[in-house]
């Protein structure tokens, strides 16, 4: 615990779910949070909370535009200098087949997904190297590993979070910088966002999960899937079975390919 006093947290996507869940657990810690979240009601209302347990802020943000990200990002810098830890949270998922998906679908949840957590971390990466300290957490999902029926645009999403998320790994650590990376990939998180899916395999509770990617950031791992055999249940069956025996392995005996058959969602606010 002692190694998180003192440090600077900025979760995007901090409001709800997990986001909200590792927001509390690092206050708990007595780390000072920063918060950014869209939705203006729950960030007023989780701020007002979690003051009560230590030294939070939320700031409204729109994470699909990056000039909102940009100014945002110059005043947290301007407030507190530079920040510790990087959570890359805020994702979103539509749930249709890929010919149901309008264009504002589809560019939305690759702007969110994907392209803001690479924008979010270039305007703080320059300080972290400056100061040769920081981590990086990005939430992935094993949907960035295992391909899923209305999911597509969604694992699109999050295969290029794991791709650049490891890859700048791997750029740290030839830099000889002490800047450390974790990609998460979870499998469903019972938070509401994947509300309606059905699966043969546990889904996942919020509070377990949040502990466990709190774990794996003080431990700095590289690369972690919760729960801990998807990884090689992934990798592993793809690369030894052919394309055929995986979709019958995946899709029939697990069932994962029919998950998202009942999907409902989180509700708007």
């Amino acid at each position: 615990m002692k190694q998180l006093q003192g440090k600077i947290v900025l979760i995007t996507g901090g409001a709800s779910g997990i986001g909200k869940i590792l927001a509390r657990l690092f206050l708990e810690r007595h780390a000072t949070v920063i918060i950014w979240d869209i939705n203006e009601e729950s960030l007023t209302e989780t701020v007002s909370k979690f003051s009560l347990i230590g030294k939070i802020v939320g700031q409204k943000v729109d994470i699909s535009n990056s000039e909102e990200i940009k100014n945002t990002a110059k005043k947290v810098r301007q407030d507190y200098g530079n920040i510790d830890i990087l959570i890359n949270n805020a994702g979103i998922i539509v749930g249709k087949y890929f010919h149901e998906h309008s264009t504002l679908d589809i560019t939305k949840t690759m702007d969110i997904n994907a392209n803001a957590p690479m924008l979010i971390t270039h305007e703080f990466l320059e300080g972290m190297i400056t100061k040769n300290s920081g981590q990086i957490c990005n939430i992935a999902s094993s949907g960035g590993l295992i391909s899923n029926p209305k999911m597509s645009v969604y694992a699109a999403s999050k295969w290029a979070l794991i791709g650049w998320s490891d890859s700048l790994r791997l750029e740290m650590k030839k830099l000889k910088k002490d800047i450390y990376i974790t990609t998460i990939m979870p499998y469903y998180i019972n938070t509401g966002m994947f509300d309606g899916v059905k699966s043969k395999l546990p889904i996942l509770e919020p509070e377990a999960a949040a502990l466990t990617i709190l774990k794996a950031i003080e431990k700095k791992k590289r690369m972690v899937t919760i729960p801990g055999y998807m990884y090689r249940l992934a990798r592993i069956g793809q690369a030894l079975f052919s394309v055929n025996f995986f979709d019958w392995f995946a899709g029939s005996f697990l069932g994962i390919y029919d998950t998202m058959e009942a999907f409902i969602g989180r509700k708007k606010q």
